[in-house]
């Protein structure tokens, strides 16, 4: 049976994917900083869930990630759905630099985490990641976030290239989605392409299962990045980029802590 954990399963696509696999009889080890939501999760599925409370900006989160992998009995599959994302059209240091923390040095930290515990263990591995359409180019009312995005994709692109070179045996897929409407995004605001956890969920479960090395969800924000792609900076850095209807920027209280800030996959 393949045992999978998920980061960042308290809500969301995380929470998502950690109850459609424990329904099928997988066993799952989820974490996330909050765990209220993956103690009911747990109570529902007692014999395939396991829990543990992780903040991944921490130094011990890698000694918690081990922790939670020993509580199911070893790890197939590494799942990373933890970031956050708000608009800081002030460029308050301090919010940049929390985004930046958490999408991108917490990412780094756990996927390094996950692939050591495969190469170390000469294990058969798949590392999986949601990064964000957003990583295509940088966006101006998203810049520590679609910044990070892109770094997100290039670190996953390393660690391929460093399995290659150690002959560790470890598949990588990169799950990259447009507007996803978790319950984190306000209902009052409609985003462009958005789409439902529903929707989206099977798009997840197909590349984990085929290995997929990169997915853009859905067809219609694959043409757009591909669109995206082929403007020069020239042009792109003179656009206006519309998060949502109406064009005015999300609620976002500076004196919020992370738990409470609105995540963008």
């Amino acid at each position: 049976m393949k045992k999978v954990v998920i980061m960042g399963a308290s809500s969301g696509m995380g929470y998502a994917l950690a109850e459609a696999l424990a329904s099928r009889g997988v066993k799952v080890g989820i974490a996330a900083r909050h765990t209220s939501s993956m103690r009911e999760l747990k109570d529902r599925y007692p014999l395939y869930v396991e829990y543990e409370s992780i903040d991944i900006t921490k130094r011990d989160a890698k000694a918690k990630l081990e922790s939670l992998i020993d509580k199911i009995g070893g790890m197939d599959i590494y799942f990373h759905s933890a970031g956050i994302g708000y608009e800081n059209l002030s460029l308050d240091p301090e919010r940049e630099v929390e985004i930046i923390r958490s999408n991108a040095v917490g990412f780094a930290r756990m996927l390094c985490s996950a692939y050591r515990y495969f190469r170390d263990n000469g294990r058969k591995g798949h590392i999986v990641a949601i990064t964000s359409v957003a990583g295509t180019k940088g966006i101006g009312r998203l810049s520590a976030y679609s910044s990070t995005k892109k770094f997100d994709q290039t670190y996953i692109n390393a660690l391929e290239q460093l399995s290659h070179e150690e002959g560790a045996d470890i598949a990588f897929t990169d799950i990259r989605p447009g507007w996803v409407h978790t319950p984190l995004l306000p209902d009052d605001r409609k985003f462009p392409m958005e789409m439902s956890e529903e929707y989206v969920l099977p798009y997840i479960l197909k590349a984990i299962v085929r290995k997929k090395r990169v997915q853009v969800i859905d067809w219609r924000w694959n043409a757009l990045v591909g669109a995206w792609r082929l403007l020069p900076n020239c042009i792109w850095t003179r656009m206006k980029i519309r998060l949502s209807d109406p064009d005015t920027p999300l609620p976002v209280d500076l004196n919020l802590p992370a738990s409470e800030d609105r995540r963008f996959d």
